[in-house]
């Protein structure tokens, strides 16, 4: 499963965007993530500083 942003936690920062190789984070207000470009790589995971990001294991 990709990424998974909390919208609620999410404040539209932007450092999860920024730390990803993939460029599968954009931000307007809130941060999207593209499932076809994810790689679950998790530094998306470990960069939000309001822990809105996580990765869903099915």
């Amino acid at each position: 499963m990709p990424a998974f942003v909390d919208v609620e936690k999410c404040d539209g920062c932007g450092s999860c965007a920024e730390v990803c190789p993939d460029e599968a984070i954009t931000v307007n207000d809130v941060a999207k993530v593209d499932p076809e470009k994810c790689t679950e790589c998790e530094l998306c995971v470990d960069e939000c500083p309001n822990e809105a990001i996580s990765i869903v294991e099915e």
